[in-house]
C-alpha cells in the first residue's frame, strides 16, 4: 500500500502536519504543490528526509478563498488559465469555461516541473490537483507526454486501486475508516491519498471555493487525517494483516516506467 500525501507546500499548517507524519518513519510518498507560497519550506523538510518520494501536484486551480495562488510561468504568459485578478480557477469547471489555451497548460506545467527539478529534490512521479490535469483529454495527453519526457511516474498508472474513505469521514472516525480499509484491500497494490495539516487559525480560516464535493471545517478534517495515519492502531493493523507500505520510488524502482498504463475509465 502506498500512502500519498497530498497538498505539500499549500501552508504552513499542512506542512507542519506533513512534517509530523514523516517522523513517524511510515513510509510516505509526498506531492508538492510548487505554485504555492509554502513550498521552499517543504523543499527544506523534504531535504531532512531523503527517504520520502517525491511527487509534483501538477496544479491548475486555486480553490481557497482569501488565499489564493497564480501560475508560476507568470500570469501574463498563461493568460488564459488564471481568473481577472491573475489568479488560478477554483475549479476545474470554471477553469475549462474560460477556454484554457492547451500551449499555456504545456507552459506552465512545464514550469512547474522545471521548478521542482530546480529545487534539488529527488522527484519520483506526477499527480493531479483536483484532478484538473487528467479530467480532459487534451489535458491528460499533456500529462502523460511530460511525464514521459522527464522520466517520471505517474500516480495512479501502476494499476494502483485508489481508496481514501477517511477524507469524507467525520474528523473523530477517520481512524475507524482507515482501520476497517485494511480489511478491504486489493490483493496487489493499493494508494490511499491523504490530507494532512494542523487544526487551528490558519486553516481553520479557509473557504473551499471548489464546486466538487467542497469539505466544510477543512482544518478539523486534516488534522483527523494527520491523527488517523499517526495512531498505533493503523499500524497495529497494517501489521495484523500484513501489508507492506511501498513508496512511489520503490514502486516505480520494482515496476519499471515501461509498466505505466492509463487507468481504464
Amino acid at each position: 500500500m502506498i500512502i500519498r500525501s497530498d497538498d505539500a507546500g499549500m501552508s504552513h499548517s499542512v506542512n507542519v502536519g506533513l512534517e509530523r507524519l514523516i517522523e513517524t518513519g511510515l513510509p510516505v510518498s509526498v506531492s508538492v504543490m510548487f505554485p504555492t507560497p509554502w513550498y521552499q519550506e517543504t523543499v527544506e523538510i523534504l531535504k531532512r528526509h531523503p527517504e520520502v518520494a517525491v511527487g509534483i501536484h501538477l496544479t491548475l486551480n486555486s480553490e481557497w478563498k482569501n488565499y489564493r495562488w497564480g501560475p508560476v510561468s507568470g500570469r501574463g504568459a498563461v493568460p488564459t488559465l488564471v481568473d481577472a485578478d491573475g489568479f488560478f480557477f477554483p475549479s476545474s469547471d470554471a477553469l475549462y469555461r474560460n477556454r484554457p489555451n492547451v500551449r499555456e497548460v504545456e507552459k506552465e506545467l512545464r514550469a512547474q516541473i522545471e521548478r521542482a527539478f530546480r529545487s534539488g529534490l529527488k522527484i519520483d512521479y506526477v499527480d493531479y490537483h483536483m484532478g484538473t490535469v487528467l479530467r480532459y483529454p487534451e489535458f491528460r495527453e499533456l500529462t502523460e507526454r511530460l511525464a514521459r519526457e522527464f522520466g517520471l511516474g505517474m500516480s495512479e498508472y501502476f494499476g494502483e486501486t485508489r481508496h481514501d474513505p477517511q477524507y469524507s469521514a467525520a474528523p473523530r472516525n477517520k481512524g475507524d475508516s482507515l482501520v476497517a480499509l485494511i480489511d478491504r484491500l486489493h490483493p496487489r497494490f493499493n494508494l490511499v491519498v491523504t490530507h494532512v495539516g494542523i487544526d487551528g487559525a490558519e486553516l481553520g480560516a479557509l473557504v473551499d471555493m471548489n464546486t466538487s464535493f467542497p469539505l466544510p471545517d477543512m482544518s478539523k478534517n486534516r488534522h483527523g487525517e494527520l491523527d488517523a495515519l499517526t495512531a498505533l492502531r493503523f499500524r497495529e493493523a497494517l501489521k495484523a494483516r500484513n501489508v507492506r507500505l511501498l513508496t512511489y520510488r520503490q514502486l516505480i524502482t520494482m515496476q519499471g516506467l515501461k509498466s505505466m498504463r492509463r487507468p481504464e475509465g
